[in-house]
């Protein structure tokens, strides 16, 4: 039988910091790492009933709100004051309500734009600044997603500030070479405990999966393993480039629609 944690790369030592890592995607990610190897800080708004972990291994928990900048500042200096270092920071929180972008208030926007866009831009230059003091330097990686590069109908908003991220994903990667790597990994639906809010009951899920060509929904852990793989060694060569998970894609609508060859 596969065993996916065997398979990871071996990222013993290294110190990673997983925002929004206290649940669905983020919690995937944050014990991926757990399982190659790493020591994980995740970080929240509020500690959560239970943290990520991996046998006898759990993620550390900081309390950030990710959109204060003072709250940023604090979070980087007690993740200097307790490891030292930073080697792999996931810019991973991020999300939004639904909204029609005909009727949502420029607060709203401007809300959902300040969390998916220029507080991770705020957060890698953190990082950044501590990577760069590094002999080894270290890795940044953005959470994209599928509305980047599709319409994003109710998240109008996010698709552009995931879209937004692209860009400066390879911009970064310019700016900070060769010490730092910046690279993008773009989710396309993924299964977590709030997928009924989206899809509905378990045949919601189900029948969302049937239209991916890989016939199901990603997985948390499927994201986390391709995190472990863009932070390794493996990856050494990858920076400014967005790793797109969907699963195949969507099928094209004109397909169901045509008649041809019915």
């Amino acid at each position: 039988m596969y065993d996916a944690a065997s398979s990871l790369p071996s990222l013993a030592g290294r110190v990673v910091l997983v925002t929004g890592g206290t649940r669905g995607v983020g919690a995937g990610i944050a014990r991926c790492f757990l399982a190659a190897g790493a020591e994980v800080v995740v970080c929240g708004r509020k500690p959560p009933e239970t943290l990520p972990r991996v046998d006898d291994r759990q993620a550390s928990f900081l309390e950030a709100d990710v959109r204060d900048r003072d709250s940023q500042a604090q979070l980087f200096e007690r993740i200097r004051e307790r490891f030292g270092r930073l080697d792999v920071l996931i810019n991973n929180a991020g999300g939004s309500p639904a909204a029609e972008a005909a009727e949502a208030s420029p607060r709203f926007h401007e809300g959902v734009i300040r969390l998916n866009l220029v507080a991770p831009l705020e957060l890698a230059q953190h990082a950044n600044r501590l990577m760069q003091q590094q002999a080894e330097g270290g890795s940044i990686l953005f959470i994209g997603s599928i509305s980047a590069l599709r319409p994003s109908p109710g998240t109008a908003a996010y698709g552009a500030a995931k879209a937004g991220v692209l860009s400066l994903v390879q911009s970064l990667a310019v700016e900070w070479a060769p010490k730092v790597r910046v690279v993008a990994i773009s989710p396309g639906l993924v299964h977590t405990e709030m997928s009924h809010l989206h899809y509905g009951d378990e045949a919601g899920v189900a029948a969302v999966g049937e239209t991916i060509p890989a016939g199901r929904l990603a997985t948390p852990e499927d994201i986390g393993r391709a995190c472990c793989f863009m932070a390794s060694p493996l990856a050494s060569y990858a920076s400014g480039c967005n790793l797109l998970l969907h699963g195949g894609g969507e099928r094209p609508a004109f397909l169901s629609a045509s008649s041809a060859g019915h």
